[in-house]
């Protein structure tokens, strides 16, 4: 157990709060990525992952069929949240500040959020969608 204070424990935000407050940041987010895409700071490479990753959610093909329910919708938002992450990750923090619009600590939700996305699927299929944003 680590060291903390008697009678003190951490808190936790609760799914639906975290939730909510990252559904508020919405706007702050399109604002983020579009300023992102402009950006002559952001490698063009991840740019254009990160497009390639829309336009795949997009059209109809699919690594798993939509009428697979959960899972065929959880891989489009797979690839998504992987590009999303390298174009974020790779802009770094100085740019990212810069162009947010809300608060910091919502933008630190949401990189998090961004990052757990992929626990939601099997490991084999995270490998799959891994190695195929990565070519």
């Amino acid at each position: 157990m680590r060291d903390r204070p008697p009678g003190r424990r951490r808190r936790r935000r609760s799914a639906p709060l975290e939730a909510r407050s990252l559904l508020r940041e919405l706007p702050n987010l399109m604002k983020l990525l579009w300023r992102l895409l402009r950006d002559v700071r952001v490698p063009t490479a991840d740019k254009l992952l990160f497009g390639f990753a829309l336009a795949y959610v997009i059209t109809p093909a699919d690594l798993l069929p939509d009428f697979l329910g959960f899972l065929g919708v959880v891989d489009d938002l797979y690839l998504v949240a992987l590009a999303l992450g390298r174009l974020l990750a790779r802009a770094g923090d100085e740019v990212l500040l810069e162009h947010w619009d809300g608060n910091p600590r919502a933008l630190g939700y949401l990189i998090e959020g961004v990052d757990q996305l992929g626990d939601l699927l099997p490991r084999p299929v995270r490998r799959i969608l891994r190695s195929a944003a990565e070519e």
